[in-house]
């Protein structure tokens, strides 16, 4: 057995260990939920980095980071932006302490908000789990090339991520990532100066690479830059899965030191993948990964680190590093909406006196659920970057605009967040068809969703909210004191 088959084996049974140590601990809907609201500032760390930091930078982000060079940034200095804006949101959002934001959206607008907004996180979340169980799955396939297919490897990832999502919740995923982040940040620190020296350090990696490759835009125009920054930017403004751990806060102290530790290690991590891909562009610029350069970090991890044992340790560790965080995403994103299908459905308007067993029963058969329609999805994938843009896109124009609102705009009205959130998600699931392809024009329908769904969007909460009666006090009154 190699030595990344033997890495990646360990991380399997310390992640199954730990999230079976925090079984016996969830016996109320609120620790399945949101971990009994007990989680500290260290835990919250690790666990918003592996939530954010998945197959969107790792495979999406590097693949771009492998075509363009360090202008693939602007799709991390999108969540940057985001994540200034949220150290002011995060107290609030502890203090308003649901488990959900269809709860959120039901006590600042109405029933019909909160099931919409159920509607758009469920094709969001699904759609991000897919190209979880795609990059696990490539990561299999590339260390059992013989053995495991990409597709069968899409399998057992699925089938792994929705037990481990099932087994303890928010507990299990928390710690989980706790883990999981102190393994990935070492190991992309590490390796990123020996990879560079490999390349030739800077001077030769300069030389070997288009000046494109360390200009703001790179090859990519101004334009086409907004459409990777504003969908990341904005889905992390709104980000459930993000609320939810605010949820879970011990305190509002431990929400707000949280995001200053999750700004500085996003911050670092993101420019490290896209460093690494840089480098590896340059190491690696034909072959194998040329033609699908989404796998550039693993394909690195398993090539690069030649030589002594110390050295192929770093390349099993980083394999394992990049294996884990797409791992530790993917219960994120799973879990989040299967919250909400219990939460905000079934205990909402099916079962509201269901007991606690019977509540934790339909959570995991949610998770199930959800999982197989998100292993639906990953089979009709063909570009990680497409995908996560097109998920961002429909949580940013459809939910962000009318969470904000919620907590910064007085004046914004229940008729007018149903109408946004009802605008941009049609629009952006219905973008790339025939019907908008005929009936718009080709300076729009060429471009990516974000600005027709979203100014679409925006137009509707703001101008609805003008011309409708205003809240009333009782529903501003715990956004206000928030």
């Amino acid at each position: 057995m190699n030595l990344y088959a033997i890495v990646l084996i360990l991380i399997v049974l310390t992640l199954l260990g730990v999230s079976l140590g925090r079984l016996g601990k969830v016996k109320t809907k609120a620790d399945y939920l949101v971990a009994g609201r007990s989680l500290p500032a260290f835990v919250l760390v690790f666990t918003l980095l592996s939530s954010w930091i998945g197959s969107g930078s790792l495979l999406g982000g590097a693949e771009n980071a492998y075509k363009h060079g360090f202008a693939a940034l602007w799709q991390g200095g999108g969540g940057w932006a985001g994540l200034l804006l949220i150290y002011f949101i995060a107290p609030r959002a502890r203090k308003f302490a649901q488990f959900t934001i269809p709860d959120l959206l039901e006590a600042r607008y109405n029933q019909a908000a909160r099931v919409l907004g159920v509607v758009a996180i469920l094709f969001t979340y699904t759609a991000i789990t897919s190209y979880q169980f795609v990059g696990g799955g490539d990561i299999l396939h590339l260390i059992f090339p013989t053995v495991i297919t990409a597709d069968l490897g899409k399998y057992i990832i699925a089938v792994f991520v929705i037990v481990f999502t099932a087994i303890a919740g928010m507990a299990s995923v928390a710690y989980m990532d706790v883990a999981i982040g102190l393994l990935a940040t070492f190991t992309l620190i590490v390796a990123l100066p020996i990879l560079v020296h490999h390349a030739g350090g800077w001077p030769g990696i300069h030389a070997a690479l288009p000046a494109t490759h360390f200009q703001l835009f790179g090859e990519l125009s101004p334009i086409q830059c907004v459409e990777l920054f504003l969908p990341t930017c904005l889905l992390l403004l709104g980000n459930q899965s993000m609320y939810q751990k605010f949820f879970s806060a011990k305190s509002e102290k431990d929400a707000s030191r949280a995001v200053v530790g999750w700004i500085v290690g996003t911050v670092l991590l993101e420019t490290i993948i896209v460093a690494i891909a840089v480098a590896g562009s340059v190491l690696f610029p034909s072959g194998e990964v040329h033609q699908r350069p989404r796998e550039i970090l693993a394909y690195t991890g398993l090539h690069a680190f030649n030589g002594s044992v110390p050295l192929q340790l770093l390349g099993a560790l980083l394999v394992g590093a990049i294996f884990a965080k797409i791992i530790s995403t993917a219960n994120n994103w799973l879990f989040s909406p299967a919250t909400n299908l219990v939460n905000d459905i079934y205990i909402r308007y099916v079962a509201p006196q269901a007991s606690n067993k019977k509540i934790l029963a339909i959570s995991r058969l949610m998770v199930v659920l959800l999982g197989l329609w998100a292993l639906y999805q990953s089979m009709h994938i063909d570009s990680v970057l497409k995908k996560a843009l097109y998920a961002y896109t429909i949580y940013a124009a459809a939910l962000t605009p009318v969470i904000l609102a919620a907590f910064f705009w007085k004046r914004a009205t229940a008729a007018a967040a149903v109408a946004s959130i009802a605008t941009g998600t049609f629009i952006t699931i219905f973008w790339d068809t025939p019907f908008i392809h005929h009936n718009v024009p080709a300076i729009l329908s060429d471009r990516d969703a974000i600005f027709p769904a979203l100014i679409a969007s925006l137009l509707c909460l703001v101008a609805v909210s003008l011309v409708t009666t205003p809240p009333t006090a009782k529903q501003l009154q715990p956004f206000s004191e928030a």
